[in-house]
């Protein structure tokens, strides 16, 4: 489940959480058409600098240059939710830092990550993780006066049966068991439907096809 939401909040937030992008997605012109190009928050795990950085250990111009497509960005990284996370989170800091990048490195509070972990496990989903993305939207509603998401859409198929990737860019699944998609999907989609946010399954410019409450 890859998706992006925007809010309307006071300016400060809505500058941090409007266009949010989720594990250093590409936004080359390719994709532009259906995901944009405009980034604010791209969040960052740090599996993803081990695996595609090799942890930043023998070379940072790929990555200093990787980055260079998000702008102005704050990058969010969980460097102490995990004892693991915390050395390729650090190296990400301090490798923008020395570089003088344009982005800016943010830290999750550990407390608010195990906050949200334990109350959506109390509604009913039970996963080893939470996805990046119901942890933004768990974010968002606590800041932001409104919240709309896109892409949250957990199934192989959409709504005209029509085969989709799990991610826009590729189609790698997490490993079994890891997160509950489909759970994370119903919880959300409960939401929706008593306003507390808004849930965009179709087309953004497919007017005639909004969702119905």
């Amino acid at each position: 489940m890859m998706g992006s939401f925007y809010t309307h909040s006071p300016l400060t937030t809505q500058l941090i959480l409007s266009s949010p992008r989720c594990n250093l997605p590409p936004l080359s012109s390719e994709y532009t058409k259906d995901v944009g190009s405009k980034s604010h928050l791209v969040t960052a795990n740090p599996s993803i600098i081990r695996q595609r950085f090799q942890n930043l250990l023998w070379s940072r111009k790929t990555f200093v240059d990787n980055m260079k497509i998000y702008n102005h960005s704050y990058i969010y990284m969980p460097a102490f939710s995990m004892k693991t996370g915390t050395e390729p989170s650090l190296r990400v800091y301090y490798t923008l830092s020395d570089v003088g990048a344009n982005q800016t490195v943010l830290f999750a509070n550990p407390n608010f990550l195990r906050s949200i972990g334990k109350f959506w496990k109390s509604r009913g989903i039970h996963a080893k993780r939470l996805s990046t993305g119901l942890f933004l939207v768990s974010a968002a509603l606590g800041l932001c006066e409104e919240v709309a998401i896109y892409g949250f859409w957990p199934f192989s198929v959409n709504m005209r049966e029509q085969p989709i990737s799990h991610h826009y860019y590729d189609n790698v699944l997490p490993f079994s068991g890891f997160h509950a998609m489909p759970e994370e999907f119903l919880q959300l989609w409960y939401l929706h439907k008593i306003g507390a946010l808004r849930m965009q399954l179709d087309p953004c410019e497919d007017t005639s096809l909004q969702p119905t409450s």
